[in-house]
């Protein structure tokens, strides 16, 4: 079983909940079923699990008057076999999208307060059906995402002792050992070649075959355009296809990383593909960075919805977007040009996206300077190169330069921790997972 923080994040939500049930968000196939149940099974005395789209005929349940008392004796009479049990039974709903009265349940749910609930779905963002009354103020929101690079580490069986002393030599600006440090960047790159979905990360560790790897990222891959077939309405089936599809190109091939419609058809404009871009988004297919005017805080403040970079979810999807021979460049550390940089500024985007941050990132056509990716923490900006090797960080250099409220810059690279006197900190590409 991988071990994921998800489950820390359930115990703080069983601990710390008042009166509200908790949806569990996420993209598909990133683990949230399988670490609820297991989440489950060893919190609670009973549970009821009813999965809408195996169990069609469920919805009845929630048919009719919508109180506790009865929608209590409705799950009785279904499934005689579980003593529903106040206080010590879990009711888990699983692709509550199926079912938008069972969505507008969880307010009575929640006031009642004598059962957890717990419901999740991988496209609670699609707005294909409204739930009568959306229960805004009665329910928690968790996240899920595909396994970090933290979480990789741990299923090939590092130590949470090893983790925390890489961990204490970010937080001191220390090199790392050079031997550690390569293992690391070897464990790294590894991963990047395998992503973050779990049933591929497991398939990895069961056979360190990257044949066997491709196979499922691929099935995956396969299953997210299924999704866009199935829910994205007429107008915006085949446009949502092709916007998702060109990611590869688009991140991988070119220098400039900026979402480019041309790259979809020739003479292509965002009047016609930016409403799929927006149903990619909240389908959580897709996640953006937009371009900033100005390096201040607020940074939303200077961000603009038309100029971004759109990147995939996990990179397990977007590695499947290439062919198998990436994968072998990755791993061998022989990726050159567009590539390497594209590769790891997704790798880095990723891993910042996963913690939660919002991605912005900064492009000046008159002076040149470029920033890959610019985060905000405890107030304060953060300006970010990614260099595929070991090359200067001279757009970084000179923002240090101009803003004196910017007290602190990253430059990820293929090397080892380094500080300067101006406050730009060089660290190792995996160490993105500790920002």
């Amino acid at each position: 079983m991988l071990r994921r923080k998800a489950t820390d994040q359930l115990k703080y939500w069983v601990e710390h909940k008042d009166k509200k049930c908790l949806v569990v968000q996420g993209a598909r196939q990133t683990g949230k079923t399988y670490i609820i149940e297991r989440f489950a099974e060893d919190n609670y005395e009973e549970v009821v699990e009813i999965n809408f789209k195996e169990m069609p005929s469920a919805k009845t349940i929630f048919e009719g008057d919508l109180t506790v008392d009865n929608m209590v004796m409705a799950l009785r009479f279904r499934f005689p076999e579980i003593k529903i049990i106040p206080g010590k039974t879990l009711i888990f709903l699983d692709e509550i999208q199926e079912c938008e009265e069972a969505i507008t349940a969880l307010k009575f749910w929640a006031v009642d307060n004598r059962y957890d609930v717990i419901v999740s779905g991988s496209l609670l963002g699609i707005d294909y059906k409204r739930a009568s009354s959306y229960p805004v103020g009665y329910v928690d929101y968790q996240r899920m995402y595909g396994l970090d690079f933290e979480e990789f580490l741990w299923g090939i069986g590092i130590t949470e002792e090893m983790i925390d002393s890489l961990k204490a030599c970010f937080d001191k600006k220390q090199p790392v050992p050079t031997a550690i440090n390569d293992q690391m960047f070897s464990y790294y790159r590894q991963y990047i070649a395998t992503g973050g979905m779990p049933e591929v990360v497991q398939k990895y560790l069961d056979t360190k075959d990257y044949r066997e790897v491709d196979t499922i990222q691929r099935s995956l891959l396969q299953g997210y355009l299924y999704d866009i077939a199935h829910y994205a309405n007429a107008e915006e089936k085949v446009k949502a296809e092709k916007c998702y599809l060109t990611l590869g190109k688009q991140l991988l091939d070119k220098e400039n990383h900026k979402f480019q419609y041309k790259e979809i058809e020739k003479g292509a404009r965002a009047q016609k593909y930016y409403n799929s871009i927006d149903w990619l988004l909240r389908a959580d297919m897709v996640h953006l960075s937009r371009i900033v005017t100005d390096i201040r805080y607020d940074l939303d403040d200077y961000a603009r919805n038309d100029f971004f970079r759109a990147y995939t979810t996990d990179l397990s999807l977007l590695v499947a977007m290439k062919d198998f021979s990436l994968k072998q460049h990755i791993v061998e550390n022989t990726l050159e040009g567009n590539t390497k940089g594209g590769i790891y500024e997704c790798a880095v985007a990723d891993a910042l996206h996963k913690k939660g941050y919002t991605l912005y990132f900064y492009k000046n056509e008159t002076t040149k300077k470029e920033l890959d990716v610019i985060i905000q923490k405890d107030g304060q900006v953060i300006p970010i190169e990614v260099k595929g090797g070991k090359a200067n960080a001279n757009s970084i250099k000179s923002v240090l330069k101009k803003y004196d409220d910017i007290t602190c810059a990253y430059k990820f690279i293929d090397g080892n921790v380094g500080v300067s006197d101006n406050g730009l900190v060089t660290l190792p590409l995996y160490m993105a997972a500790f920002v």
